[in-house]
């Protein structure tokens, strides 16, 4: 069985969410805070050896004091985060274990992923090297300057990324080794960038990721309709309100 190690980047401002007390990750949906529903469905998995969160330096003490037990519980590792999502996700790999078959990053605002997602681009990962969950974009897409409609865009090979995105260890390595420090919005972009191929496996509408209010309530009314396992509950405590 292949080894997974998953980074969690919650480093980011969330500018736009609209709320400047809490940041997203750090809310609670339905009870739980978001970036543990992101990550509790990783370490409950077999193959996953290693995970990390990336806190920005400035919540650290905050995030260590307040989800001091999920933490220990899930025995997530905490990393401080850069300036960037780039510079974030390196410093994670960085504290990657040498013995790490495969490093998987997922957004700390995509708190809906289930099991079956995860298996598809795990799957296709070990396959091909580089594998990301995507969804067919399905509105008509238009270039906007100055709210004036400047082009109709084809959409018949576009495709929205999401998150987990799969990478052997070595490739991402050798993709950050080769970064200059540009915008790059996702890891994909990096690993195209040196020239590897990276497969989309179709995911679903429902991995959505948290950046406004309207998503956050869309991200509460979805949760009672995801893919449930037969026989599985979480065992974590923090379905407990003494955990919060």
């Amino acid at each position: 069985m292949s080894s997974f190690a998953v980074i969690i980047p919650a480093a980011g401002q969330s500018s736009r969410f609209g709320d400047s007390r809490r940041k997203k990750p750090f809310i609670e949906l339905k009870g739980r805070p978001v970036w543990v529903r992101a990550a509790e469905v990783f370490t409950n998995r077999n193959d996953v050896k290693q995970v990390l969160i990336v806190v920005s330096p400035e919540d650290m003490e905050f995030f260590k004091e307040k989800f001091q037990p999920n933490l220990a519980f899930m025995a997530v590792e905490i990393v401080p985060g850069g300036k960037q999502r780039a510079e974030s996700v390196r410093n994670a790999l960085a504290r990657v274990k040498a013995d790490i078959d495969y490093v998987a990053v997922h957004d700390a605002a995509r708190p809906l992923i289930v099991n079956p997602w995860i298996d598809k681009v795990f799957a296709a990962a070990e396959q091909s090297g580089a594998a990301i969950l995507a969804t067919p974009i399905s509105s008509t897409i238009k270039r906007v300057d100055n709210i004036r409609i400047v082009e109709t865009v084809p959409r018949d090979r576009l495709w929205a990324a999401q998150t987990p995105q799969v990478f052997k260890r070595q490739l991402l390595l050798d993709a950050y080794a080769r970064w200059d420090g540009s915008e790059a919005t996702d890891e994909a972009n990096l690993v195209e960038r040196i020239g590897h191929p990276v497969t989309i496996v179709e995911g679903s509408p429902m991995n959505l990721k948290i950046t406004t209010q309207e998503d956050f309530k869309m991200a509460e009314a979805l949760l009672g309709a995801l893919p449930q396992e037969k026989g599985l509950r979480s065992l974590h405590p923090f379905a407990d309100d003494r955990f919060m």
